[in-house]
């Protein structure tokens, strides 16, 4: 059974940036799709982004495109997601999972996720 960790989240003034991290136990996650996604209090949790296992091929969700980059650095069985410009309705718990590049499944249980709190 895969853990997953996330870590980086915080309170930001709007127009801030986070950088939030994801990885693994074990390195399977090397060789898997993976995505973000963000959860607030009262809504689904939704996709974020993706990225292909070789990290050449990033989806976005149109709310974060041109503000959001998700990379990953295989050598170190990590995932990233650079937040930048951000906006109140940016706010939320933030997970990774492994999913297909649609986002719309997941395969391995949650982490705990982290939280991202946009405020002035």
């Amino acid at each position: 059974q895969v853990r997953l960790v996330e870590s980086g989240g915080g309170l930001v003034q709007p127009g801030g940036s986070l950088r939030l991290s994801c990885t693994s136990s074990g390195r399977t996650i090397n060789r898997n799709v993976m995505g973000w996604f963000r959860q607030t209090p009262g809504k689904e949790r939704e996709f974020v982004a993706t990225i292909s296992a070789g990290g050449s091929v990033p989806r976005y969700a149109d709310s974060v495109k041109g503000r959001f980059t998700i990379s990953r650095d295989n050598d170190r069985n990590m995932v990233y997601l650079q937040m930048t410009k951000l906006k109140p309705e940016d706010t939320g718990v933030y997970y990774c999972n492994r999913t297909p590049l649609d986002g719309s499944t997941w395969t391995w249980d949650w982490g705990q996720g982290t939280q991202v709190i946009v405020s002035s």
